[in-house]
């Protein structure tokens, strides 16, 4: 008689990297990033043999950094594959700044084999390093699969946190990965719990509060947020505008978001321009909604006016954590926005300063290009007349990606059709991670011009991506802000009347090396070899590279706030 039975034909046995790669295509992951290791080979390859695209970067770091920017464009699921020991220990600077974003990322690390201890006659593990220590103390959220067993769940765990938010890792030790597992039928992927999240409504008792303390004021200011713009806020707080009679601003990450408003003061803080600064000066009381209020938000301290201030946030915890509020509305920006304006009375608000046709007449014919007076030589640019000439050429549906340095003074003059079309990278007081970030972006984005904007200090850290961009096919235009400085650190010595010789560099031509790698490249020291590119930046054909030399004795203003501040707390 014939033992074989139904259930026994059922099972089937299948290697473990080749079902955890069909369980990450079954999680809708339609690309991975990485780079490739000895001990993620085979698991990288069956990504890919399975239709989930390997992207490979030359540095794990810049591999993080694209899982961060694709999680960022899309809204999904971001996932790197990184190698162990030295290459974990790479990857960590990028994977304490995606933990940082609050983007959907796994990273998939490899690990060493699980073993009973003992000697294993074969010498030292030169790639012995402790990840799931070293992971913890960063804060990140770290799954191992110890067993093939257990494998297909510790994955769905890890790609659950991840897409409650923020960074998770998994390891998978070698011998995992390469032994087989059982399956009984189809065996399904087992189930990953996508977080729910259900908007929080404000405490009827606080938007009353907060509607009186607004009836009272005659020119309100309303600061807007990123996490206005994520909860879907724009419509609700201009409308509020309207019926209180109030001005708006932004943050820096919600850039643009009022953009074409008349009553759009732009960017508070750091990156304010004049007419903004004026205005803001004359408001009596300041309604925030979903802003930390961070250092560059608040010019260090210098950015408002001591009036009343009320915080709105979805976090009870994020209320004052900077700033102190005078009053704390608890709830999701747009619910609270829609509650204010419910509670406040409908009236005409002609008589109120900020909704007069003087206040109009003024916003209406400031031109942020005229702010400041250009400051060129004959062999550098002016970096705010650079980006008042690239807002021109550069074509209007775009994503900024920018990394980080004294550069960052271009900021205001560059415009993005919304705050989720731009990207900062600086969550880490950092520069170097805008190269993979961009990376991501432009496959999250295929059908959108993606720029960079990079100092040539985070640049050098990370040029060897100039050959994954033409490798991998990825749609993007490099801005150098090329100073020949480190350019903070140039700054920050000079107001300290300390020697800067360390900080400057050689007056390097990088554009033939980009060049070399596949990329139209140019050299520009005037704003009329810019213009002569005109039609190249109006309809980018392939990956465009310019090295835009900068007049490095202009600092950016946050540069002069942060010593300012020091000086006063010294």
């Amino acid at each position: 008689m014939n033992g074989d039975t139904t259930h026994d034909r059922d099972i089937r046995r299948v290697p473990t990297h080749q079902i955890l790669a069909e369980d990450i295509k079954a999680l809708g992951v339609e690309q991975v990033f990485g780079l490739m290791s000895d001990d993620t080979a085979v698991f990288a390859t069956a990504l890919d043999s399975c239709g989930v695209r390997f992207y490979g970067a030359r540095h794990e770091n810049n591999a993080v950094a694209m899982a961060e920017g694709f999680a960022f464009a899309t809204g999904g699921l971001g996932v790197a594959v990184i190698g162990r020991g030295p290459a974990t220990a790479n990857s960590l600077h990028a994977a304490n700044y995606a933990n940082r974003t609050g983007s959907k990322v796994l990273i998939i690390y490899g690990e060493a084999a699980t073993s009973g201890g003992g000697a294993n006659g074969l010498g030292p593990d030169y790639k012995s390093f402790n990840a799931t220590g070293v992971l913890g103390a960063a804060g990140i959220r770290t799954f191992t699969a110890s067993s093939p067993a257990t494998a297909r769940g510790a994955l769905a765990d890890a790609a659950g946190a991840a897409m409650h938010g923020g960074l998770a890792a998994l390891l998978l030790p070698t011998n995992v990965q390469l032994a087989d597992i059982e399956l009984a039928g189809s065996a399904p992927a087992p189930a990953v719990r996508a977080p729910r999240t259900t908007p929080v409504a404000p405490r009827p008792q606080a938007i009353a509060a907060a509607a009186s303390l607004l009836q009272q004021s005659r020119t309100p200011l309303i600061i807007a947020g990123v996490g206005a713009h994520r909860s879907g806020a724009k419509a609700a707080i201009e409308a509020l505008a309207e019926r209180t009679g109030a001005l708006l601003v932004t943050t820096a990450r919600a850039k643009d978001m009022f953009r074409g408003h008349p009553c759009d003061l732009g960017i508070i803080g750091s990156f304010s321009h004049s007419a903004g600064r004026r205005m803001i000066d004359q408001a009596d009381c300041v309604l925030v909604f979903g802003a930390s209020l961070n250092l560059l938000t608040m010019s260090f301290g210098n950015a408002l006016p001591k009036v009343p201030l009320i915080h709105v946030d979805a976090v009870r915890g994020n209320i004052g954590r900077y700033q102190a509020a005078d009053l704390a509305v608890v709830g999701d920006a747009r619910l609270a926005a829609e509650a204010l304006l419910a509670a406040m009375p409908s009236g005409s608000n002609a008589e109120r300063p900020f909704r007069s046709d003087e206040t109009r007449r003024f916003l209406a014919g400031f031109e942020l290009a005229k702010d400041f007076q250009p400051a060129p030589t004959a062999r550098t640019l002016d970096p705010r007349a650079l980006g008042v000439a690239l807002e021109r050429l550069l074509p209007l549906q775009r994503n900024l990606v920018y990394d980080a340095g004294n550069f960052l003074g271009i900021v205001p003059y560059l415009s993005v059709p919304g705050p989720g079309h731009l990207k900062f990278t600086s969550d880490f007081a950092s520069i170097g991670m805008g190269f993979g970030t961009a990376l991501g972006v432009a496959r999250g984005r295929p059908d959108e011009t993606t720029v960079l904007v990079v100092g040539d200090g985070g640049f050098l850290m990370t040029m060897g991506e100039l050959e994954t961009v033409v490798r991998e096919d990825l749609p993007l235009v490099i801005v150098l802000m090329n100073d020949c400085a480190y350019g903070a650190e140039l700054h920050f010595l000079k107001l300290r009347n300390l020697p800067v010789a360390k900080s400057v560099f050689p007056d390097v031509d990088y554009a033939p090396i980009a060049e070399a790698f596949g990329f139209r490249a140019a050299t520009i020291r005037t704003l009329d070899e810019l213009q002569r590119l005109a039609p190249v930046l109006a309809k980018p054909d392939g990956p465009v590279f310019l090295d835009c030399k900068l007049n490095a004795a202009i600092a950016a203003p946050f540069m002069s706030e942060f010593h300012e501040f020091e000086t006063r707390h010294q």
